[in-house]
C-alpha cells in the first residue's frame, strides 16, 4: 500500500525545488517589451524621412491602400462631406448605411440632403435577424469612421459599436471609411503604444487593408467574395483638433461579424 503521507510529502518537496529553481532563473520574457520597443525605434530611425511627418504618413498610407485596389480621396474637414456626397451619387448609390449619431455621419447626411442626391441614408437600428434580406439585397454602401490607421501598411483600425457594428463594413458591396490624418500612426507598434492597447482592448477591433479579395488555385484574384468589392477611404487632412481616445475607454460589443476582411 502506498503511504499517502509520504506521497504528499514528496510532491511538496518537488514543488519547493521547482519554485526555488524558478526564483533563481530569469524569466524568458524579462525585458521583452524593452527589446521590442528598441527594435521598432531603430526601424523608425532608419525610416525617419518616410514616416516622420503627418504628410509623409498620409502619402504612404494612400500609396499602400491604392496598391491594394482601394480608392483614396484626401479632403479638408470642410469639403469632404460634399465631395463624398457627389461621389456616392455619381456611383449610383441609392441606400447608405451609417451612424447618423456621429459627427461625421451627421455631416454626411446633411451634405446628401443639401445636394439633393437622392441617396437614402439610414442607421443600423435592428438586430440582423430582423432585416437580413433587406440588408443583403438593398443596401448599396456602408460608411464607417476609423479609429486610426497604420501608414506603413495602409491599414484602417476600426472599432465597431452598437450604432455601427461590423456588418456595416462587411455586408454592403461598397465600404466607405473616413479617417482623420491626425490619427495615422507610423506602424502597428506605434499605434499600440500611443493608444495604450495593453490597458484594455475592445472586444472587436478590426483591421482593414483593402477591399475583400480571394484567389483560387490558379491564383486568379476575385474581389467581393467575402465582403465589399470596393473600398473608398476619405482622409481628412486639415483637422488638427482633438485626439483619439485610448482604447481602454472605448465601448465594447460583440457584433455579428468579428473577422477582419
Amino acid at each position: 500500500m502506498i503511504d499517502t503521507l509520504d506521497t504528499l510529502g514528496a510532491r511538496a518537496r518537488m514543488l519547493d525545488r521547482l519554485r526555488a529553481s524558478a526564483d533563481e532563473t530569469a524569466s524568458p520574457v524579462d525585458g521583452l517589451d524593452q527589446r521590442i520597443d528598441a527594435h521598432y525605434a531603430q526601424q523608425r530611425e532608419q525610416a525617419a524621412e518616410t514616416l516622420a511627418t503627418q504628410a509623409a504618413r498620409v502619402s504612404q498610407f494612400q500609396r499602400m491602400l491604392e496598391a491594394a485596389h482601394a480608392q483614396v480621396v484626401c479632403a479638408s474637414a470642410e469639403a469632404w462631406p460634399a465631395e463624398l456626397a457627389r461621389r456616392l451619387a455619381d456611383a449610383g448609390v441609392k441606400r447608405l448605411l451609417l451612424d447618423a449619431a456621429s459627427a461625421e455621419g451627421a455631416a454626411l447626411v446633411d451634405a446628401l440632403r443639401s445636394a439633393a442626391t437622392g441617396v437614402e441614408a439610414g442607421g443600423y437600428m435592428e438586430p440582423i435577424e430582423a432585416w437580413k434580406s433587406e440588408l443583403f439585397e438593398s443596401i448599396d454602401a456602408g460608411f464607417t469612421v476609423a479609429r486610426s490607421g497604420l501608414a506603413a501598411t495602409g491599414t484602417l483600425v476600426v472599432v465597431p459599436d452598437a450604432n455601427a457594428p461590423r456588418t456595416v463594413s462587411l455586408v454592403p458591396p461598397l465600404h466607405v471609411a473616413l479617417i482623420h490624418a491626425r490619427t495615422l500612426h507610423a506602424d502597428l507598434h506605434a499605434a499600440v503604444a500611443a493608444e495604450r492597447w495593453r490597458d484594455g482592448m475592445p472586444t472587436n477591433l478590426v483591421m482593414i487593408s483593402g477591399p475583400s479579395k480571394t484567389s483560387d488555385i490558379q491564383q486568379t484574384t476575385a474581389y467581393g467574395a467575402h465582403g465589399p468589392r470596393a473600398l473608398w477611404v476619405i482622409v481628412v487632412t486639415d483637422d488638427e483638433t482633438g485626439a483619439p481616445e485610448p482604447a481602454a475607454n472605448l465601448p465594447t460589443n460583440s457584433s455579428h461579424h468579428g473577422a477582419a476582411q
